[in-house]
């Protein structure tokens, strides 16, 4: 009895010290990982602050802010230069009352009115970019959860074959990317460069194949954490056609999945260059090479500040996208509690 107490407690101290030993070595990673990441941030923070010689500042900053081509300009509209450019033949335009919100897509400027004055905002690189980011998003969910969960559910041998058509841009460079969809698309019949509209278009399609590894991956992790095949079966029992089960049952449950693929996205959308400047677009990619060409201070500040907007943006991100998910798990439960 005795030797078998004490073969017991040398092994319950060896699992002990093999743990503690994990521990510390795990704990030495994050610190590791923590100092490479906010080391250079500080650096680059620290370097912003002295562009006033001999004192800390915010002139940087200032100027940076200052700049019509960061976030935008504002610009005050007669109302006969808002009922002009708001009744456009390719202007987007809702008025409810006083209120007034329209969209030029030809020079993708946004008009805003209320009551007796209107104005005109004409995006700068970030919040272009933002916009784009935003709207490549929205387009790859559409395109890859249905995909990758019909994969899932009926076609699971191809699986293989996807995954290696969304690793493709990994391997095929973006400046191959864009000087093709200028060759295919920069010419009659598919004519997308003769616009900024169009090539927005354009812009947002080179977009979602570069972020496809990224969106798919986590899409296919998050359906591979589920039963998709036993949720799906249960939703069809209950009379869901496939609209909502995708809508109600596979969004849902891929919440998680679906905002690690859209951070990962919004993050490549803000800081992408080659595309955006090939097409000639003004995002914040080109702008920030640009500054970077003729200044010192100002290209760290805004690194700090494009830094903080994106994390900003992703958090929006998140909780209007935990919001209207949470919405819609209740509104499913509410369903199948009353059916």
């Amino acid at each position: 009895m005795l030797i078998s107490l004490s073969v017991f407690w040398r092994a319950l101290k060896l699992l002990w010290d093999e743990l503690f030993l994990l521990s510390v070595i795990g704990l030495l990673w994050m610190v590791l990982g923590l100092l490479y990441f906010f080391v250079p941030l500080y650096g680059t923070l620290d370097f912003s602050l002295r562009a006033k010689k001999g004192a800390l500042s915010v002139l940087a900053y200032e100027r940076v802010f200052a700049d019509s081509q960061f976030l935008g300009t504002f610009s005050t509209l007669t109302p006969s230069a808002w009922s002009r450019l708001a009744s456009g033949s390719s202007a987007l335009k809702v008025e409810v009352g006083p209120v007034g919100f329209a969209v030029a897509p030809g020079d993708f400027i946004f008009l805003l009115r209320w009551s007796d004055a209107a104005y005109r905002f004409a995006p700068g690189a970030f919040v272009f970019s933002s916009i784009m980011g935003l709207l490549t998003i929205l387009v790859s969910l559409i395109l890859v959860v249905p995909t990758a969960y019909w994969i899932h559910l009926r076609l699971p041998r191809l699986r293989p074959i996807v995954e290696l058509i969304t690793l493709l841009p990994f391997v095929i460079p973006t400046i191959i990317l864009v000087f093709g969809l200028l060759r295919t698309f920069g010419r009659p019949p598919v004519l997308l460069t003769a616009t900024p509209f169009r090539t927005n278009i354009l812009l947002v399609a080179g977009y979602v194949v570069l972020s496809l590894p990224y969106m798919y991956r986590a899409v296919d992790t998050g359906l591979r954490a589920i039963d998709v095949r036993t949720l799906t079966e249960a939703a069809q029992s209950l009379g869901a056609g496939w609209p909502t089960i995708i809508l109600r049952v596979i969004f849902p449950n891929l919440q998680v999945a679906i905002l690690s693929g859209a951070l990962l996205t919004f993050a490549l959308v803000i800081g992408e260059f080659i595309l955006a400047s090939f097409l000639a677009r003004p995002a914040f990619g080109p702008y920030l090479v640009l500054v970077g060409q003729s200044k010192a201070y100002e290209p760290a500040a805004l690194t700090i500040i494009s830094f903080s907007l994106t994390w900003f943006m992703l958090g929006m991100i998140t909780v209007v996208s935990s919001g209207r998910l949470g919405r819609m798990v209740s509104a499913t439960g509410r369903g199948q509690l009353s059916a």
